[in-house]
């Protein structure tokens, strides 16, 4: 009896011991991430957690994955080290078990408490009951632009359309309407005092407020050339898993194109990251010049890589190349760039930065990427295609920097840096506006010249017309309350298709199998196949069957029915009669159809005749 005991109790020490330095490693991960996350991004919203959380981390800067590593993962790995050592030092004590027991129970204390206090910081107990409700917001205010009459000037005007990273009304100084002692954007500052943000007479910068669903990049960019948010039932990044972005809209890019439109999307960076290649292909057939372009290109080395791809120095440079090689070509053209330089954290130092602001290295690339933006738009407007030609500047979303904004008042009103530069457009009411990004998309339109019939499309205003914006109207927290909920309209013109093969593989949920090939049996002519240990089956499988060729073209692929076996796995033979015997190799194909009809690949081989 007391032998037994002694295997009980060597048993539960080792399970106990086990248990307590998992949890006290989950505390510590626990801990010391969500201490990352808030110093990593301010005025952290659920919005743009669950982005971080989800996005695929293809095309993610390098940097943002090291700091966490040495951040987060480190400290965890050190931690975990020395409890074992610690546990080891104590497993001979008598009061081992309440050392133990302590040491369970403070770790669960603590991951408890971190995580109560990043709940009730972030609000997610709002932002889940906002997820589980439907609002009518979108439904009852979008105007689909297929139902508005556009007429375009009789010479079109070109679009120079530059999409700013990060970029707020924020940085400039407090007397010009920002919240910093020191403009660290003077050149901007000018560009729109001298230019068109809406502001009135008011010499303080006016930007469009960030609504949700366009508080990362391309959530942004969907959003100034559509007019809604991109609010969908998938992961913020995991649009690049689809066929088709949003086939039911209409947006800037199918106007322009429809219109004859020569339209180019330049990026520093990948542009299939988070769907950009398949939004601006699908919607305004856009010529990309992306990272991957440049190397193909030659314009940089095919090793060449920094922050996310190339700086901005670099964009500049091959932006005045291809836009001098358009402007000779006889139709009108968009040509829209993404800045990165200025992507947290802390952004890119280029060759060309200062230190002005020394030790805030933030400040100095957003006071470089200032300087950049005006020498580029001094270049537009030396160039003979300037005089038809609009330019607009406009940040993409609030920095996500947590701490340079850190000092800001909370009352200020954060809003993204906008200027329209030589617009075909005049105002009709010389006051500030109130309004959201979304109410750039009309408002783009309109800097060319194009007569909006109503003065609205998709859930923005005109801001050259004396027509209310909807955040004029309904005020902005009414109008960020409904937006955070679902909308039927929007799951309508999503047309998402979440049973992708990429999308779920992505998530670890594809279906798949393990398939058996037998060495050919020559007596009679057959390939014996099975599969089985199916996983990720929502539904139950109907049937399963094969597709099998041998010719590289796959001219000769035959299709082979399975039939289940006792066990549950799923047998057939491969009779190579039908390949006239032919020797070599066999691919393989294992496919299932489950009860609701959709037909998934579960597993490939190869099998061989010889």
């Amino acid at each position: 009896m007391q032998k037994v005991f002694g295997v009980v109790k060597k048993v539960l020490t080792i399970l106990g011991t086990a248990l307590a330095v998992l949890l006290m490693a989950l505390a510590t991960i626990i801990y010391f991430s969500i201490q990352w996350m808030f110093n990593t991004w301010s005025n952290l919203t659920m919005d743009e957690l669950m982005f971080h959380l989800t996005a695929p981390l293809d095309g993610t800067n390098e940097s943002m994955i090291k700091e966490y590593l040495s951040m987060c993962v480190a400290p965890t790995v050190l931690v975990l080290i020395l409890t074992v050592i610690l546990f080891i030092t104590w497993h001979k004590k008598k009061m081992y078990f309440v050392f133990m027991g302590v040491g369970m129970v403070a770790s669960l204390a603590v991951s408890a408490s971190v995580v109560q206090g990043a709940w009730n910081k972030l609000d997610a107990g709002s932002y889940v009951k906002a997820q589980g409700t439907y609002s009518t917001f979108i439904d009852d205010n979008y105007v689909d632009p297929a139902d508005v009459i556009l007429e375009f000037p009789q010479r079109k005007r070109n679009l120079i359309y530059i999409f700013l990273e990060s970029m707020e009304t924020t940085y400039t100084d407090q007397s010009n309407g920002g919240a910093f002692r020191k403009d660290v954007i003077p050149e901007l500052t000018k560009l729109a005092q001298e230019n068109e943000d809406f502001s009135g007479e008011s010499s303080e910068l006016n930007g469009g407020l960030s609504m949700p669903g366009t508080t990362w990049t391309m959530g942004a960019m969907f959003a100034q050339t559509s007019g809604l948010p991109l609010n969908i039932a998938l992961d913020n990044n995991d649009m690049d898993t689809q066929d088709a972005f949003f086939p039911g809209i209409i947006t800037m890019g199918d106007i322009l194109d429809n219109a004859g439109y020569r339209q180019s999307l330049m990026i520093g960076s990948d542009a299939t990251f988070g769907g950009r290649r398949l939004y601006f292909s699908e919607h305004g057939n856009y010529e990309m010049y992306d990272y991957n372009y440049a190397k193909e290109m030659a314009w940089i080395p095919e090793d060449y890589k920094v922050w996310w791809g190339y700086e901005d120095q670099k964009l500049f440079d091959f932006a005045k190349e291809k836009i001098l090689e358009i402007a000779n070509e006889e139709e009108p053209f968009n040509f829209t760039l993404l800045t990165v330089d200025t992507h947290f954290e802390d952004g890119y130092v280029c060759d060309i930065c200062r230190n002005t602001f020394r030790e805030d290295q933030y400040a100095n690339v957003m006071a470089c990427s200032s300087r950049q933006v005006e020498d580029f738009v001094k270049w537009i407007q030396m160039q003979s295609f300037y005089e038809n030609t609009t330019i607009v500047l406009v940040g993409d979303h609030p920095t996500m920097d947590s701490d340079f904004c850190e000092d800001v008042d909370e009352d200020y009103v954060r809003k993204v840096y906008t200027s329209y530069i030589n617009p075909a457009a005049e105002l009709e009411i010389d006051k500030e506006r109130y309004y959201t990004t979304f109410d750039i998309f009309p408002t783009t339109l309109a800097s060319l010249g194009v007569k909006i019939k109503g003065e609205r499309l998709g859930l923005g205003t005109n801001l050259f017309s004396g027509k209310q914006t909807l955040t004029e109207r309904f005020g902005s927290e009414t109008e960020e309350k409904e937006l955070e909920r679902k909308s039927e309209l929007m799951e309508k013109l999503a047309a998402l298709d979440k049973n992708k093969q990429e999308l779920l593989t992505r998530k670890g949920k594809y279906p798949k199998a393990v398939i058996s090939v037998e060495e050919y049996r020559a007596e009679n002519a057959v390939i014996p196949v099975r599969i089985a240990n199916f996983e990720n089956i929502i539904n139950d499988v109907a049937e399963v069957s094969l597709s099998v060729w041998t010719a590289e073209d796959q001219s000769d692929m035959q299709w082979i029915q399975m039939s289940i076996q006792e066990d549950g796995s799923y047998y057939a033979d491969i009779d190579i009669s039908i390949f006239g015997y032919k020797q070599g190799e066999y691919s393989i194909h294992a496919y299932i159809v489950d009860s609701e009809g959709d037909q998934y690949r579960v597993a490939e081989a190869i099998g061989a005749v010889y």
